[in-house]
């Protein structure tokens, strides 16, 4: 009987640890707001965030505390700019707002239990440019080709998470890496979402 209790009991400790080790799989939606600008490294302008949108979709394959996220989602980012003379008065004055296709691949680690936790992550993103609007006035034009920006751009996502039963709530920084157009700018932007697993 001390042998039987022992065995069941060795059994049921390898079984616990085997299921923690493996592999945990959710998929959900999301969606939220992100603060953007294209940051330019002239003195000749000066840029300004604009408040844009993200709706989409994540999946997460987690495994010992730490986890792999995929996600594509819709957006729009973009930026405003004053151009200005060498003695700071403004000649003219634009926007650009970007429809983007986003696809991020985020490693991170989570610290807690599978129902609440704290998560950090980080990972590169690249973005797919479906529509672009601009307002630029002539004196754009004047100066560079701000017009010509690349269809995809590549850039660094880094931040920090929630998950409090099936609700994940993330805030992130990207850093832009692809310089958008022959100026150089580069698209900065904060996330902040809201998403729900649903499986």
């Amino acid at each position: 009987m001390k042998k039987t209790l022992i065995f069941s009991f060795i059994l049921l400790a390898t079984s616990m640890v085997a299921s923690a080790q493996l592999p945990k799989f959710n998929i959900g939606i999301k969606g939220g707001v992100n603060y953007s600008k294209l940051r330019s490294q002239a003195d000749l302008t000066a840029d300004n965030s604009i408040l844009g949108y993200q709706a989409g979709i994540f999946t997460r394959f987690s495994i010992a505390g730490m986890y792999l996220q995929p996600e594509v989602y819709l957006g729009t980012k973009g930026s405003d700019f004053k151009l200005r003379t060498a003695n700071n008065t403004v000649v003219t004055q634009g926007d650009v707002k970007f429809t983007t296709l986003d696809l991020p691949i985020l490693l991170g680690t989570k610290l807690g239990t599978s129902k609440l936790n704290l998560r950090f992550m980080v990972g590169p993103v690249i973005s797919f440019k479906i529509d672009e609007k601009t307002t630029f006035a002539q004196g754009y034009q004047e100066v560079k080709d701000y017009n010509n920006y690349k269809n995809q751009a590549i850039a660094i996502q880094a931040g920090g998470g929630v998950d409090l039963g099936n609700v994940t709530v993330d805030l992130r920084y990207e850093n832009g890496l692809t310089k958008m157009n022959d100026y150089g700018q580069k698209q900065n932007l904060w996330h902040l979402s809201l998403g729900l697993k649903l499986f």
